[in-house]
């Protein structure tokens, strides 16, 4: 390697095309909205005027809606495309790449299967066995995924092997047995192989599947492990001791593959778990596994991965690694994140998903310093989640150590003296979840501090609905803590970057205005009461421009990022159902939590769905089912729209005004209302045409529709 090559950056970052013509467009977007509050502010109607406190009302919301606006700037403005090159990487540093603990967390809620699945595609990451070590923290402690994942350390023996012998992606077995569903699609060489591997992995589902059914592990297993004795002091999920088995000790060449070969190191981990001690969710656990691997492996760097993700490229860890030890940038990064991707998606993404997050907004906050924590797929500094301070300038040496506590200390040694740190007691009186590990006491406490996984998105409307009320909760709370980028931020990150991390935490904050804009212009439908200009005054202009440029330009973006047109649609839909419900919910909540009313609460998300539930969402029919209040708001809503227009249809076909001079003077009344019921068509299915069990409960057809004819009469008899 020439001396030139030595000093090559490790990666490249190239600016976004076509910069200047979205800011020339954004600039006139912001001209028209600055004429529509100059409209609203210089035509309020005088006081007793029948429509002022709806014109007021409409100004306030479009006040939000522009400061929102401007928020969302900052991650068009500047984006960013980063490329790494793993080559240099390993001609500079292959002996000396740092140790890796990879983190899986479970809570016994999923499949032990799909648990297993995502652990053994990252132990058959590209990357040097010796310096790879594979936690799996169970927060449910339960024996059966124990046994899965003995079954799992098998299996692993053949799986990693041939993993590397093919170069397979992705490396779950699962998912790559979909993608080749049959031994005759694969090269002939591998196809002897392939048979052998598939039914390996049938063999260990079975067993697996045949103790799931059983509901616990026979004696005969039992007596084969010496781990289940950990289990004899067991009393509940939320009541026992530390059990901490390391099932794979990487020094061991009696766990060798197949090949010879060395396997990462693999540690099974269920936390002490006391009904008089509050266990901090995620956080607890992650926090745990920093202490924990500290004292087996101590790799530098840690990667977190959800129990329902696998990896989908096993050269992440490198990818990785270039950002972390390039020489010139590299003691700048603290973290490096993949963005959230779903194997399970629609065609048309049926509940939207993070694509305009991940494809567009991420790389825009990326050009000022970098994206936001999203909570998992993440490679972090070991030092920076253990609490050290870097000041600029500051280096953190990545290079490759021996575990000293490791190399002295026997297996069960290592075990023993590692369980204390999963106590429930172990972080009385210190710094962990407050200025050391994952913050406690937030709804997404695990996001407080390309494509490499795949995870799953939720599958039912009510699941998807309590994702984002938690999502959108947490980014509140902490726009409102110490730690706001509004204030905390100041001076420390630029202000793009700071506008940035605002756009996530003032989610829940859109719920008002979008309920005012949802319900107030069809409201005053009913009255016939115009509150925007006419067709035929020049006011209308920038109404028109700001409303067709901002969802033109939404709907390229969609489809340039690799969405459909009818995948943009239901973007449309969530974005008006999680605003008007989520939002709603996390915001009240919140407000409740800091007057001290609430307690802060973390809602896991069920994606695990029946087979109904699967069908019809593969015919991406959406599914309501059980009733809940956020249902009951978005049924009240789309029947609400449905009778204001009804209404004002009827009184402008049978009143005195002509249909003509109706629709001059109330269009944009009119389109809003309008697009509305069609957004809702879903919703209106549900209700009253389908008979199938994920329809809409009957007991919220009859309250919405009780809501409805209760508000509007007393609207219409008020003047």
């Amino acid at each position: 390697m020439g001396k030139e090559e030595e000093h090559l950056p490790l990666f490249e970052t190239k600016r976004a095309k076509g910069i200047v013509l979205y800011r020339l467009f954004a600039a006139s977007v912001f001209a028209g909205i600055c004429l529509i509050l100059v409209y609203r502010v210089s035509h309020v109607p005088k006081a007793g005027t029948d429509g002022r406190f709806g014109w007021i009302g409409l100004l306030g919301a479009e006040i939000w809606f522009a400061f929102y606006w401007l928020l969302t700037q900052a991650s068009g403005w500047n984006p960013v495309y980063r490329h790494t090159f793993k080559d240099r990487l390993s001609q500079r540093y292959e002996s000396e790449l740092p140790g890796v603990d990879i983190f899986v967390c479970t809570a016994d809620l999923l499949p032990p299967m799909m648990v297993i699945n995502t652990v053994l595609s990252v132990m058959a990451y590209d990357y040097p066995p010796e310096k790879l070590s594979v936690y799996l923290s169970d927060d449910g402690g339960s024996e059966i995924t124990y046994y899965a994942l003995l079954e799992a350390v098998e299996f692993a023996k053949h799986w990693t092997p041939y993993c590397k012998k093919y170069n397979v992606e992705p490396r779950s077995p699962a998912a790559y047995f979909v993608s080749v569903p049959a031994g005759d699609a694969v090269e002939d060489n591998q196809a002897k192989d392939f048979v052998v591997i598939k039914k390996l992995y049938k063999d260990m589902e079975n067993k697996i599947e045949n103790a799931v059914k059983l509901g616990h592990i026979s004696g005969e297993v039992r007596s084969k492990h010496k781990g289940f004795s950990q289990w004899d002091t067991y009393k509940s999920r939320h009541d026992h001791d530390t059990i901490l088995q390391i099932a794979i000790d990487g020094r061991d060449t009696n766990a060798d593959d197949v090949k010879g070969c060395g396997l990462p190191t693999l540690v099974y981990l269920a936390r002490e778990k006391r009904p008089q001690y509050h266990h901090n969710f995620k956080a607890g656990a992650m926090n745990a596994l920093i202490r924990v691997s500290a004292n087996v492996s101590n790799g530098n760097v840690i990667l977190n991965v959800d129990c329902d993700m696998y990896s989908n490229n096993s050269m992440a860890i490198r990818d990785a690694l270039c950002f972390l030890m390039d020489e010139g940038k590299g003691h700048e990064v603290a973290y490096v994140q993949f963005p959230q991707n779903f194997e399970n998606l629609t065609k048309n993404e049926l509940y939207s998903s993070f694509r305009i997050i991940s494809e567009v907004e991420m790389h825009g906050s990326d050009g000022y310093e970098g994206p936001i924590y999203i909570g998992s797929g993440c490679f972090h500094r070991r030092d920076t989640l253990c609490g050290r301070k870097f000041i600029k300038g500051s280096r953190s040496d990545m290079k490759w150590e021996i575990s000293r506590k490791r190399e002295e200390s026997g297996i069960h040694e290592l075990e023993e003296n590692s369980k204390s740190l999963a106590s429930c007691t172990f972080e009385q009186n210190t710094e962990w979840g407050k200025e050391m590990g994952l913050k406690y006491g937030c709804p997404v406490e695990d996001v407080i501090t390309g494509k490499a996984f795949l995870g799953l998105a939720p599958t039912t409307l009510p699941y998807t609905l309590v994702q984002h009320k938690r999502l959108s909760e947490g980014s509140l709370q902490i726009l409102l803590s110490k730690y706001s980028p509004a204030w905390y931020g100041h001076g420390k990150i630029s202000l793009a970057l700071q506008l940035g991390y605002c756009i996530v935490c003032c989610w829940a904050s859109n719920c008002w205005a979008t309920l005012f804009y949802s319900i107030v212009p069809s409201l005053y439908l009913l009255k016939g009461i115009s509150l925007f200009p006419q067709i035929s005054s020049p006011w209308l202009i920038p109404f028109a421009y700001v409303i067709i440029g901002k969802y033109t330009w939404s709907f390229v973006e969609f489809l340039w990022s690799g969405g459909t047109i009818l995948g943009w649609w239901n973007d449309q839909r969530m974005w008006l159902y999680k605003r008007t419900s989520s939002y709603l919910f996390a915001f009240v909540d919140t407000i409740l939590y800091f007057l001290g009313y609430t307690d802060s609460a973390f809602a896991i998300t069920a994606k695990v769905a029946d087979e109904d539930v699967s069908q019809r969402y593969a015919k991406e029919i959406m599914e309501f089912g059980a009733s809940s209040p956020m249902l009951t708001i978005l049924a009240t809503l789309a029947l609400f729209n449905l009778y204001c227009f009804a209404e004002f249809v009827k009184e402008a076909t049978t009143g005195s005004k002509g249909i003509a001079q109706v629709f001059e003077t109330m269009a944009l009344q009119i389109l809003l209302c309008g697009v509305l019921i069609l957004i809702n068509i879903p919703l209106y299915q549900a209700l009253y045409l389908r008979n199938d069990e994920g329809k809409m409960p009957a007991s919220i057809a009859f309250k919405s529709m009780a809501f409805v004819l209760v508000a509007c009469t007393c609207f219409k008899f008020s003047y």
